[in-house]
């Protein structure tokens, strides 16, 4: 591969956020000499495919301004005690561990939660887990939103070494 042509394919490479090994480095590919030019792109800014066209979709308005639906409290507190004694019953306290179980259940409540199908909803799972000593702690959120729409649920937890919050919060989106 001639210079020019990697330099040129460099700087295609590093416009379209890649990052690549232009060596040369000859490889025999069905019985002819070729360079080698690995590739591994990556997006990280919405403008990544801009030189190909897309056509745009029109999307209708549904000048709904209410849910069809609300947000299940009861159900979704089911939920959260459900997993947080199917994950923690038998758990001792470690930071490390606990730190990757908040992450965990958070997810596995988000799942279950998306599972339901309520729609226009958007879901903020929250999760703490602490160690179980002589000591009190108090927990406080704000929010700013519609008391007719929006919602939330929470389950507390506690065993012989741990104590998690768990909060999901339904916010009505327009």
């Amino acid at each position: 591969m001639s210079d020019l042509a990697k330099e040129k394919a460099a700087r295609l490479l590093k416009k379209r956020g890649s990052v690549s090994s232009l060596g040369s480095h000859e490889v025999r590919a069905f019985g002819r000499k070729k360079d080698s030019i690995s590739t591994l792109s990556y997006m990280e800014e919405p403008g990544h495919h801009d030189d190909i066209p897309r056509p745009t979709v029109q999307m209708e308005n549904t000048y709904r301004l209410t849910s069809v639906r609300r947000f299940p409290v009861i159900t979704v507190k089911d939920i959260l005690k459900d997993v947080l004694t199917s994950y923690l019953q038998e758990e001792k306290y470690e930071p490390e561990l606990c730190r990757q179980m908040t992450k965990t259940i958070s997810e596995v409540v988000k799942a279950r939660v998306k599972d339901l199908m309520i729609p226009r909803y958007k879901f903020i799972v929250i999760i703490s887990i602490g160690q179980i000593r002589d000591q009190n702690i108090r927990m406080g959120s704000r929010c700013l939103w519609d008391e007719t729409r929006d919602n939330f649920s929470s389950h507390t937890f506690k065993n012989s070494s741990l104590f998690a919050a768990a909060t999901v919060y339904g916010v009505y989106f327009e």
